[in-house]
């Protein structure tokens, strides 16, 4: 009992004291954890059996893809073919290219060259899309190409399960000193799945099945199960239903052979379009994060610093020699696909590492003879080395892109894969508002904004926004403007709001429009514009000051409200006489219709305030 609860102490204090820690010091989550992880590794008999612990911690990496698979309905998938098969491929295929030539040229049988390379290829979804969404560049251009990525690899697993037997050897690499065959190769032996003995064809047309299957109650058997649940009344038993569906794929899976993340994320796929989106992704995001956190723990924690401090130069610099390699065959494609600038190098620097599945593809290829136990140890090291560098990437990526950010403050508009019936342009203090009590309603919004800043702020509050100009005709269409029943135009520069306006009117007269305005004559601009709704900026909290100071000089609570009322009611029907009077451009002072009808306006609003404080008082009486 006391050793069943000291591991769990230890995780949870290296942790909690680590990253924080790391968090202050602005080098991420990630980081933290993989330093704890290696702190624990460091201490006698405790980093073995954390170490034991990856294949149970790899769970955050399956649920965090079934999370990713829930935010990307089958269309979008459909949408990103072009991303997975030209900028996912290629990367695959050019690092496993280059890195098999540097093996060959090293002296390794071409074999076992080409199953390095296809290891190496590889990158870790789970640091990357990680730090990815604590950053929130999930949404930018290079951080979609990342993901593209990073989605082309882990359906590749799959093949390169089915490839890296074909590659099997029968010479001295794969033996131990002594000419036996090693243990892992032994233990190989043992491994079945349930389609033992079919024929290569017998074993696709399973696995085809199997895949037909998932998508199939997907499809037909969720709303019943979910209606069942829902009768029990019982909020834990959306959890459980969401683990389950989880685990049991994640096992379904794993008896076929094929990776369970993969599995996870094509059920995510599969159930984006769900109406219980939300309700899983809610159930499943607490079990991700720890998960995720302990799965760091224990890639920190498998460091074999024996074997590092025997020989680190040369691990350190086959790592360095991995990340330099993948940097410059993604910089190229990435280059070639027309990122630029930040986005070009965020792409570089979030995938020059190798990833947690090359963990998976070394044991395989260990148990198929074509790794023997040193060359599978050295690979091992020079992952994990280049997974602890990939904070350090990223903090280059920040460092560089606060300088081409002050050199030129410009940035690439996001590709917009989501729409909804309220667009939101403008994401200031007016704007963040609206989104909030809107969003809390439960009603979909799509935000833009050209402001950097204020894009990734509210993307580190969860929040859907995107980076763009939102008077270009084609961000607002990507936007869904054809679809949407609502804009609201909350810009800060007036004759920015103004563009947007008339734009919006003419693309859809039907639209309705509500806009922030900054004083009256940006009101009469706005409403001869087309805008429906004009919002002074000022002038509600203006009112409800006046109203404050009505109750603090005499009046009750009830009267200073009914004195506000009328206020708001006067000055709104005088906006719509004095818009017909205004003339753009035209100083107010220098047009005496203008002045003069302003004048009788408050007179009126004079004698209306007067008679209902004579009303009240009379009541009062």
């Amino acid at each position: 009992m006391h050793s069943l609860l000291l591991l769990p102490t230890l995780y949870l204090l290296a942790a909690v004291i680590a990253v924080p820690l790391a968090a202050r010091l602005g080098l991420g989550s990630v980081l933290g954890y993989l330093s704890a992880g290696m702190i624990i590794g460091l201490i006698p008999g405790i980093g073995e059996e954390t170490r034991a612990l990856q294949h149970f911690a790899e769970f955050g990496v399956v649920m965090m893809l079934f999370i990713v698979g829930l935010e990307l309905a089958p269309r979008t998938l459909w949408g990103m073919r072009h991303k997975l098969l030209g900028l996912g491929g290629s990367q695959i295929l050019l690092s496993t290219l280059i890195i098999f030539a540097v093996a060959v040229l090293l002296d390794e049988a071409w074999q076992t060259s080409l199953a390095i390379g296809l290891v190496l290829a590889l990158s870790s979804t789970a640091i990357v899309l990680q730090t990815l969404t604590e950053k929130g560049l999930m949404k930018t251009s290079g951080g979609r190409s990342v993901f593209s990525v990073l989605l082309t690899q882990d359906i590749s697993i799959v093949p390169l399960l089915a490839l890296i037997p074909l590659l099997s050897l029968a010479n001295p690499t794969s033996m131990n000193a002594d000419g036996s065959i090693t243990r892992l190769a032994e233990e190989a032996e043992k491994h079945h799945t349930i389609f033992e003995g079919l024929p290569a064809w017998g074993v696709a047309l399973a696995t085809l099945a199997t895949i037909a299957l998932i998508i199939a109650a997907g499809v037909f058997l969720t709303k019943p199960i979910f209606r069942f649940i829902h009768a029990a009344h019982l909020r834990e038993m959306y959890t459980a239903l969401a683990l389950l569906i989880v685990i049991g794929i994640a096992y379904l899976m794993t008896l076929l052979g094929l990776s369970p993340a993969l599995g996870a994320f094509l059920a995510g796929v599969v159930l984006a379009s769900s109406e219980f989106r939300h309700e899983l992704e809610s159930d499943i995001e607490p079990f991700k994060g720890l998960l995720l956190g302990l799965f760091f723990i224990t890639v920190g924690a498998s460091v074999d610093f024996a074997t590092l401090t025997s020989d680190p130069l040369r691990l350190v610099n086959l790592a360095l020699a991995l990340i330099l390699v993948k940097g410059a065959v993604l910089f190229a494609l990435g280059f070639g696909f027309g990122l630029r600038k930040r986005e070009l190098w965020l792409f570089t620097l979030s995938l020059a590492q190798a990833g947690e599945f090359g963990f998976v593809l070394i044991s395989f290829a260990s148990q198929q003879g074509v790794f023997g136990p040193a060359l599978g140890g050295t690979l091992t090291l020079v992952i994990t080395l280049s997974m602890l560098a990939t904070p350090l990437l990223f903090l280059a990526f920040d460092y560089i892109a606060k300088r081409q950010d002050k050199a030129a403050p410009d940035h690439t508009p996001d590709e917009i894969d989501t729409t909804g019936p309220v667009i939101i342009a403008g994401i200031g203090r007016f704007g963040q508002i609206v989104n909030r009590l809107v969003e809390s309603s439960g009603f979909k919004t799509v935000v833009l904004d050209h402001d950097l800043e204020r894009i990734q702020l509210m993307r580190s509050f969860g929040y859907r926004a995107f980076l763009g100009d939102p008077t270009r005709p084609e961000l607002l269409r990507a936007a869904g403007l054809r679809d949407a029943r609502v804009l609201v135009v909350a810009l800060n520069t007036p004759d920015a709001a103004l563009r947007l306006v008339k734009l919006a009117r003419k693309e859809r007269p039907d639209l309705h429009i509500i806009a922030r305005a900054r004083d009256r004559s940006h009101v009469f601009a706005l409403y001869e514009a087309g805008a429906n709704d004009i919002v002074r900026e000022m002038f509600d909290s203006s009112l409800r000051a006046g109203r404050y100071v009505l109750e603090n000089v005499g009046l009750s609570e009830f009267e200073a409200a009914e004195a506000e009322q009328a206020f708001f009611a006067h000055d709104r029907e005088a906006l719509k006489e004095l818009a017909a009077l205004w003339k753009p451009g035209m100083n107010a002072s220098a047009n005496p219709a203008y002045m003069a009808r302003v004048r009788e306006l408050e007179k009126e609003l004079e004698v209306n305030l007067l008679a209902l404080a004579e009303k009240q008082s009379d009541k009062a009486g």
